[in-house]
């Protein structure tokens, strides 16, 4: 199946209306947004778009904020959490326990991180949720997106080479050295799955849990295992709640 690299809308349905679609401008390829993420944040004092504070916290001890970090209102932030900024958490949010917020992460609106679950430098759009004991790492995770409990979304080559992307079945080289996913809007990563730095996954895919995949995977489609072997098939369309 030939897909234009170029063609966000595979990935995600409305970036006009995301409240930071604006980093998806003037950029060919979906990763170049990871080297706008910086200078975006940076420059986020010029933009009145947020009301800075933490509206509430369970038991509210122990939260630990290091540089700007700009907090959304109605937003729950439990104990042992730590903010490392500066870092944006949209509307509506819940971040539970032993949360790690690393530097120049985006969160938006109506989404959770889970308790242990650390994000690093990426994109999270509305309503996603990224479960426990998870790791994202330099990632875009689409709208109502899914990142099952346990699941690593590494982001560095094992022989710290510059991270290719599969596109058409092309090898691109992306230039960076740390690149996670592309999981696109309601894309589904069940418990315990690994992607690989580069990999690029499809709006409304499905991969099973204890699944490890890598390259490009289209949209529509569940991914399972069977015998060893990675099988997949044409799924619905499906609106996560």
């Amino acid at each position: 199946m030939k897909i234009e690299i170029s063609d966000f809308s595979y990935y995600f349905e409305n970036l006009e209306e995301y409240k930071h679609g604006c980093l998806f401008r003037d950029i060919n390829n979906v990763w170049e947004v990871m080297e706008k993420i910086k200078s975006y944040i940076d420059d986020i004092d010029n933009v009145n778009v947020y009301n800075e504070g933490i509206k509430e916290m369970k038991n509210g001890q122990n939260i630990v904020k290091i540089g700007k970090c700009i907090v959304d209102e109605s937003t729950i932030i439990y104990p042992n959490v730590v903010i490392e900024g500066p870092s944006i958490i949209g509307k509506n949010c819940t971040i539970m326990p032993g949360a790690f917020i690393r530097p120049y992460t985006i969160i938006g609106d109506n989404c959770i991180v889970g308790h242990c679950a650390q994000v690093k430098n990426s994109i999270i759009m509305n309503n996603a949720k990224v479960q426990n004991f998870t790791f994202v790492g330099n990632s875009i995770i689409g709208d109502s997106a899914r990142v099952g409990s346990g699941t690593i979304l590494a982001n560095r080559r094992f022989d710290q080479k510059s991270i290719k992307i599969i596109n058409n079945n092309e090898a691109f080289d992306s230039g960076l050295h740390f690149f996670g996913c592309v999981l696109g809007d309601h894309a589904r990563l069940g418990a315990n799955c690994t992607t690989l730095p580069g990999t690029t996954i499809g709006k409304y895919t499905w991969i099973s849990p204890m699944t490890k995949v890598k390259g490009f995977i289209e949209k529509e489609k569940m991914i399972d295992i069977k015998d060893c072997k990675m099988v997949i098939y044409d799924k619905q369309a499906v609106r996560l709640k």
